[in-house]
This record gives structure tokens, C-alpha cells and sequence, in this order.
């Protein structure tokens, strides 16, 4: 084995990987960046906040604290869907505060080299407020996922009404 060899066999190695959290909001896969979820629930009943924003489901109380639930469908512009066994809520930090994030269905942690993070494709003109969630896709078991940025999913707007 020359030298090259070793010092090529040395770059695949120190490639970073990131762990992602995958979900499904309707027929399309997502996937967020594991150090951002703090714990993922089971459905439990979200009282509403009269006045909030319309993808803000409510609030629960989790462990003592008030904690703000958004939907994540109604944020990408999909309908609603009824709560089932496999919805869950997401609890995520967003720029430092704990919010939850109702999605229908959480599927798994996968590992990502950086390589494989496709930049999107800029589809979205038509819906600039969407685009800026999405931070790449990745394929995962050769399915297309869409990685989605919480830190962009709220406005510093939103953020403040619901702290």
C-alpha cells in the first residue's frame, strides 16, 4: 500500500455524519437533526390559545411546563388529518425555546454523511415561506427526504407570541 492510498483512505473517515430524526407528514418523508428533539410523545390533548397564529395547535403541559404545539401541517399548507396511534408530538428546541411539533408519524434516527445532503432544488418560488424550512434532501433506503431547519420553521414574530 503506497502513501497515497492511506492518506485518501483517511479522508473518507473524518467525513462528518449527523444523526436525523425521520417522520412522515402525509405521503412525504422528512427529517430533522436529532440534537434538536428533546423527546417524542404520544398524542395527548392540546388546549387552544385563542388568537394564536393558525398552524399553533395549542399548548400541553409537560411535566409542569406550558409547552407550545405548532402543526407542522398546516405550516407546510396541507390539510389537517385526524389524530391517530401513530401521531405524534416532537418536542424540539427551537433557537433555545421547547416547542412541540405535531407530525403523523415518527420513523426513525438515520445517519448522514454530509455528502449526501443534497442542496434543494429551488422548486418553491411560488411559496418562498416554505423553502426557507428546507435545508436539503437526503435519500434514505432510496426514498427522498426533505430536511427540514427548525430554527427557520418560526418567525422571531412567532417565536415571541408564543413564549
Amino acid at each position: 500500500m503506497n502513501s497515497d492510498d492511506s492518506e485518501h483512505h483517511h479522508q473518507d473517515v473524518v467525513e462528518p455524519v449527523t444523526q436525523w430524526l425521520t417522520f412522515i407528514l402525509g405521503n412525504e418523508k422528512y427529517a430533522v437533526k436529532v440534537m434538536q428533539v428533546q423527546e417524542v410523545l404520544r398524542y395527548t390533548p392540546i388546549a387552544p390559545v385563542p388568537g394564536a397564529p393558525m398552524e399553533v395547535l395549542g399548548i400541553i403541559n409537560l411535566r409542569g411546563n406550558v409547552v407550545t404545539v405548532v402543526e407542522l401541517r398546516k405550516k407546510f399548507n396541507m390539510s389537517s388529518i385526524e389524530n391517530d396511534d401513530f401521531t405524534r408530538i416532537m418536542m424540539m428546541d427551537v433557537q433555545g425555546h421547547i416547542m412541540g411539533v405535531l407530525v403523523d408519524k415518527v420513523k426513525e434516527v438515520v445517519y448522514l454523511k454530509d455528502s449526501e445532503i443534497e442542496s434543494a432544488p429551488d422548486v418553491n418560488n411560488s411559496n418562498p415561506e416554505t423553502s426557507i424550512f428546507i435545508q436539503g434532501i437526503a435519500h434514505v433506503d432510496n426514498e427522498l427526504h426533505i430536511l427540514v431547519n427548525l430554527d427557520k420553521l418560526l418567525s422571531a414574530e412567532d417565536l415571541e407570541l408564543l413564549m
